[in-house]
């Protein structure tokens, strides 16, 4: 088995919060295993470490997670568009310029969330799509799932920075591509959300974000808040782990950007051999997934109206 140690605080919290049993981790990886491969309809990655994180974002329910897993992978199949960016495509390289979604360094903490900052009004909306986005967002995702205990173990909390965001960025945000996001980051990915802190909201925020919670479970629902200041903020996100340019005492969001991307280049050859993971549906025993199956018929959701 080759796990990485955690620090005693991840270990503390992941035997509390997550019920992990290091005498009990083998075996529950092997059962995991045993089940992978059994399923004609999935190519997974089966590695300890990137199966472990599906047994802690489940609580190592073994049930649980395999329902997450075959998720997981079946949306690679079922909603392409969160997928459409490659590790090689330059619109990622563009993105990890311009600082859109960027992961501090620190947290509050050696057992506190990890906090990300999504910044959409960063990019132009009639260049670049929300979509690309998403699938963006996606990869960096993917890179700290294979490599960030805190995240994984702790949970992670968003900033999402709307200043600088139009009209043409928010009549991306359709109903279709929120409810594929969602169930993405709400059902497959086994991360712990553990909040969501809207920033520099316009006017017309209040429509979509009502939209937003309509997709979630009461839980996570209950973890989204609109900051009117930077005083509000502070009071969710500590300043000590904040950038500069948000009053921060930590580094820099450039230093931030190219650290990111160092990295996603010392991923590359791990991001192409990802892209051959996913599920073929006609070969899943019984009944194969459909969009309109994961989703709901789409002509259910209606385009959002910000006049």
């Amino acid at each position: 088995m080759t796990i990485r140690p955690l620090s005693p605080e991840l270990q503390e919290k992941a035997r509390k919060e997550l019920n992990e049993d290091p005498k009990r981790i083998a075996s529950d990886l092997q059962h995991i295993k045993d089940w992978i491969s059994k399923q004609p309809h999935l190519r997974v990655r089966s590695d300890d470490q990137w199966l472990v994180s599906f047994l802690r974002g489940c609580k190592y329910s073994l049930e649980r997670t395999k329902e997450k897993i075959d998720l997981y992978y079946s949306l690679r199949t079922l909603a392409p568009e969160l997928y459409s960016i490659k590790y090689n495509n330059p619109i990622l390289d563009e993105f990890l310029s311009l600082g859109a979604y960027i992961i501090l360094p620190k947290t509050a903490a050696p057992d506190s969330p990890r906090t990300a900052i999504i910044r959409p009004g960063t990019f132009n909306a009639e260049k670049m799509s929300m979509s690309d986005f998403f699938s963006v967002a996606g990869v960096i995702q993917t890179m700290l799932l294979n490599e960030d205990d805190t995240m994984i173990i702790a949970g992670i909390q968003w900033i999402v920075d709307l200043k600088d965001v139009t009209i043409g960025h928010l009549l991306q945000m359709t109903p279709r591509l929120l409810k594929r996001m969602t169930v993405h980051s709400q059902d497959a990915a086994p991360i712990r959300m553990k909040g969501v802190y809207f920033a520099n909201a316009p006017g017309a925020f209040e429509k979509l974000l009502s939209t937003i919670k309509s997709f979630l479970n009461e839980k996570n629902r209950n973890r989204i808040f609109v900051c009117k200041n930077n005083e509000d903020l502070y009071k969710c996100v500590p300043k000590a782990i904040l950038p500069q340019e948000y009053g921060g005492d930590s580094v820099s969001t450039k230093e931030i950007t190219d650290y990111w991307i160092s990295k996603k280049n010392e991923y590359n050859s791990w991001l192409e051999e990802d892209e051959k993971y996913g599920s073929d549906e006609s070969k899943r025993p019984g009944q194969p997934k459909t969009a309109e199956t994961l989703f709901g018929v789409e002509g259910s959701f209606r385009q959002l109206d910000f006049d």
